[in-house]
């Protein structure tokens, strides 16, 4: 482990190389010894628990020295729940079906042919994240299930405690035999690495970035490699006039307060102008009373008074925005405008504006009475996700192991000739 290396393109040839060889050894290594990689490296995680604990005090300490805001530092904080969290998620997508060689379609053609469209690996990926540590141990196990090799290249505010959950990768790929060059994490925090992964089109088939808009930005920009865009989430909730007082109230409080600093947190409040003055008035208040600054539109009486800044922003913090709109279509015109296609919810109990919400608006995730924090790839029964992908080639929502999979197509005759 080092904090700079002075040929990063030397370096980055040679771990793209030795992951090239490891993904061709994965894209045929039984489900089996997949599924025992994890396990081990769970078991591996569990035991080396209060190992990880003290890497992540390092970087907590090096977040503090930084002035890192509240909600990096939450990003970034790990405790025995957490890691315990992350065990589980191991073990989760361990038990999983291998997605690998799923017959996704099969047909015959009368030429004589038989014809099957099957699932396989897309080959080397490249994750790229910011703060939060537990995306190593996501990406590296979604994209070994996926018979995947990965590049990790983690945020250099989670250095220390992203190499401790890495040691537990390797271990459990060296406990089944696996290619320990299968989950590799970039050694150095040089950021030079990042440019050199965007270029390396002889080694990564696909960037995944994982972080704010400046990342995800300069990904899009500079990159060589395709990619699987994990935009910012600028989650809006809208309170139709016929939502549930006590639904709309407990909802909103845990999509706001539960973790303000994961992309599926809400941003901004959109509220039927029937009821602003009700129930409107009674969920900012509830907002502000848990320590929430309500930046509010007109019709609203908020912390303070809302910029046009305001909308569109992804604070990842205790804030956020609100506005009186005239219906349902006033809220989708909003949201069109100021949002990033990542997640949005209704309030409602009349199915009329659910359902034109729904048709209306084409972010990855539509909820319906359901808080935004539910936008999560082990929410959905996934076990983790490498991210939410806001754009729509290939993956789009929570990119899980089946996401990170292609397919081919394996075509049997019997001697048949075109004529």
């Amino acid at each position: 482990m080092t904090d700079s290396i002075d040929d990063i393109d030397l370096m980055m040839h040679g771990i793209g190389t030795v992951a090239r060889a490891a993904a061709a050894d994965l894209s045929c290594a039984p489900a089996d010894r997949k599924r025992a990689a994890l396990e081990a490296a769970a078991e591996t995680l569990a035991d080396t628990r209060d190992a990880v604990l003290e890497a992540n005090e390092r970087d907590l300490a090096v977040g503090r020295n930084r002035g890192l805001t509240d909600a990096m530092m939450d990003r970034l904080r790990l405790d025995a729940g957490r890691v315990d969290g992350i065990v589980g998620s191991l073990r989760a997508i361990a038990a999983q079906p291998d997605p690998v060689g799923r017959v996704l379609a099969e047909w015959e053609r009368p030429n004589g042919l038989t014809i099957r469209r099957v699932a396989t690996p897309l080959g080397v990926v490249g994750v790229i994240y910011e703060s939060r540590p537990n995306v190593t141990a996501d990406a590296g196990a979604l994209c070994l299930k996926a018979g995947n090799a990965v590049i990790l290249r983690g945020g250099s505010e989670s250095f220390h405690s992203s190499h401790a959950i890495h040691a537990a990768m390797v271990a459990g790929l060296r406990a089944a035999g696996l290619p320990e060059a299968a989950i590799q994490l970039v050694p150095t925090r040089d950021r030079g690495a990042v440019s050199a992964m965007l270029r390396a089109v002889d080694h990564i088939d696909v960037i995944v970035p994982r972080g704010g808009r400046g990342l995800v930005g300069l990904v899009q920009r500079e990159a060589r490699v395709p990619v699987f865009a994990h935009l910012e989430g600028i989650v809006h909730i809208y309170v139709d006039a016929s939502a549930d007082p006590d639904k709309a109230r407990r909802v909103i409080l845990n999509a706001k307060t539960r973790r303000t600093g994961i992309c599926g947190a809400a941003e901004c409040l959109l509220i039927h102008r029937d009821i602003a003055e009700g129930l409107g008035a009674r969920i900012v208040a509830d907002l502000i009373a848990e320590g929430v600054e309500v930046r509010a539109g007109d019709g609203l009486r908020g912390s303070v008074k809302a910029t046009e800044d305001d909308w569109g922003t992804e604070f990842l913090d205790m804030k956020i925005a609100a506005k009186v709109v005239d219906n349902v279509d006033d809220a989708i015109a909003h949201i069109r405008r100021y949002g990033s296609s990542h997640t949005d919810c209704i309030l409602a109990e009349d199915p009329a504006p659910v359902a034109r919400f729904f048709e209306r608006l084409d972010s990855a995730i539509l909820m319906h009475n359901a808080s935004t924090q539910f936008a999560d790839g082990g929410e959905f029964g996934m076990g983790a996700e490498i991210g939410i992908a806001t754009g729509k080639l290939h993956a789009r929502g929570p990119v899980g192991a089946e996401q990170l999979c292609s397919f081919k197509y394996l075509v049997t005759g019997d001697g048949a000739i075109r004529t």
